[in-house]
């Protein structure tokens, strides 16, 4: 346990950063919302899954790995995942197509979350593992007169709630009917959300006393995160836009269920992403996945790896908006480059006979006392950079032990980078190659696209071959040399 760092996070229920003191030191416990498998995750599920690793990652650094327990749901049980099934797999019968759904896609998911440096939580439970606690958690509503019965549906009454939408700051009467809002006849009040419905023959279902049915969306995290971490836990994530109506609606169940006055007692959200200034969208042709930036080049040509993402990510800070673009993933690209190169030329050996010790290597004070600050990456990235221009080899330490904590190394990816290094003259056999990219970079910078320009000069990086931009003394034109580096 590192006794020394006191995290400061900020807490959407009280709108302010606040100290972080768990409930018992000796288990931190943390749920956070996670996908729903109707679909491969897009660059904006990608960034609950990195923000929140960063947060398991420090909570392991200062309580300990066997002290901090971390829950992320998949959610398999869904009306999308129904669609999708019948879309894709017309031939077979609904239960069996939604399996064909739901394993490929959540073990598409497994997969991008690895390359994106994600360890795993500590638990992943499955929403359909858990429909007997979902059953047992809607009686106790029924019994406690938080929820009712009507057009074939058990519903929650938000009204039963005193304090419905402390955390999304809305008021009751602020939810009537409107464009955004369909009432159906049979609810009391327009906010009333969905417990358990009842499912035809060919839909997915599980009997109830109530009929066959499956469960609301909003029942789920519920009822996962209680199984799990208990009735009230340290940490609830998740992106903005599950603020309301999800996490709130979570509250009103669990707190009504066990007559308790909170779920969770910090609310942690990241903010939203858009790419190069707009909305995803599919009808926009921006709709990019996480699976489209590691193995296709469907955006900017190229594949990008998956630290390069991460890090991408990263350099805005969690609670605000990212403007997701080909500009920023090579700046990412950039950055991680220098830093990887400086660690090797400042004389870190990842040999195997070294493994043991440089995998203990820690982050330096001032990079844990930034992370602890809310993840405050700028103050992070600023001290990465100062230990990147140093010229000692503990810089090199304290930078490797620090990339490792944000997980954006490892031994094994540097051993890589260090062999490619090694091997890099052998492999860079094509100077033809090299010099007409070195054009094709002048002529961007003529026309002043920079993102061109700059994404020439990091593929060339990667293959270790570093450019040095002058001027010609007598016509003031700019001249690129090159090298091999070592």
């Amino acid at each position: 346990m590192t006794t020394d760092v006191k995290i400061k996070l900020y807490n959407t229920l009280s709108r302010k950063k606040d100290e972080f003191i768990p409930i018992d030191s000796n288990n931190v416990r943390m749920y956070v919302c996670g996908p729903t498998v109707y679909d491969y995750a897009h660059i904006g599920n990608a960034r609950p899954a990195i923000v929140f690793d960063v947060l398991f990652r420090l909570l392991r650094h200062v309580y300990g790995n066997e002290h901090v327990t971390y829950v992320r749901n998949i959610t398999d049980v869904d009306d999308k995942i129904n669609a999708r099934a019948v879309r894709d797999y017309p031939e077979l019968e609904l239960n069996e197509a939604i399996k064909k759904v739901t394993k490929k896609t959540t073990d598409q998911y497994h997969k991008d979350v690895k390359a994106l440096g994600c360890i795993d939580p500590t638990f992943e439970p499955l929403a359909t593992d858990h429909i007997k606690g979902m059953l047992k958690m809607i009686k106790n509503l029924l019994d406690n007169n938080h929820a009712y019965i009507a057009g074939g549906e058990v519903l929650f009454d938000i009204k039963s709630m005193s304090n419905y939408g402390a955390l999304s700051n809305r008021k009751i009467e602020d939810q009537q009917a409107g464009a955004r809002i369909e009432i159906k006849s049979h609810k009391r009040n327009a906010g009333d959300f969905i417990l358990w419905k009842l499912s035809n023959e060919s839909e997915p279902g599980w009997q109830s006393p109530w009929g066959r049915g499956r469960p609301g969306w909003h029942l789920e995290c519920s009822v996962m995160s209680e199984f799990h971490l208990g009735e009230i836990f340290d940490i609830h994530g998740g992106g903005l836009d599950l603020i309301f109506p999800h996490h709130e609606n979570e509250i009103a169940q669990s707190c009504s269920a066990h007559n308790n006055d909170k779920m969770a007692n910090y609310w942690l959200h990241n903010g939203f992403l858009q790419v190069e200034g707009q909305k995803m969208s599919k009808s926009l042709g921006n709709f990019i996945t996480i699976n489209d930036l590691l193995e296709t080049d469907k955006f900017g040509g190229t594949k990008w790896a998956g630290d390069v993402l991460r890090l991408a990510i990263l350099m805005t800070n969690y609670k605000e908006p990212i403007d997701f673009s080909e500009a920023r993933l090579v700046e990412a690209s950039r950055i991680l480059t220098n830093w990887k190169n400086t660690i090797l030329e400042l004389g870190l050996d990842f040999d195997e006979e070294n493994r043991a010790e440089i995998e203990a290597l820690g982050p330096c004070s001032k990079l844990r006392f930034a992370l602890a600050d809310d993840l405050n990456m700028s103050g992070v990235i600023a001290n990465l950079h100062r230990h990147a221009s140093g010229k000692k080899l503990h810089n090199a330490n304290r930078l490797f032990g620090s990339l490792q904590l944000l997980g954006l190394a490892s031994f094994d990816s540097m051993q890589e980078w260090q062999n490619a290094k090694k091997s890099s003259k052998l492999e860079v056999n094509d100077i033809e190659q090299v010099e007409k990219a070195i054009i094709e970079r002048l002529e961007a910078l003529a026309q002043k696209n920079w993102v061109k320009a700059d994404k020439i000069r990091n593929e060339l990086e990667q293959k270790n071959i570093l450019l040095k931009d002058t001027k010609d003394p007598k016509t003031g034109e700019r001249v690129t040399n090159w090298e091999v580096s070592e």
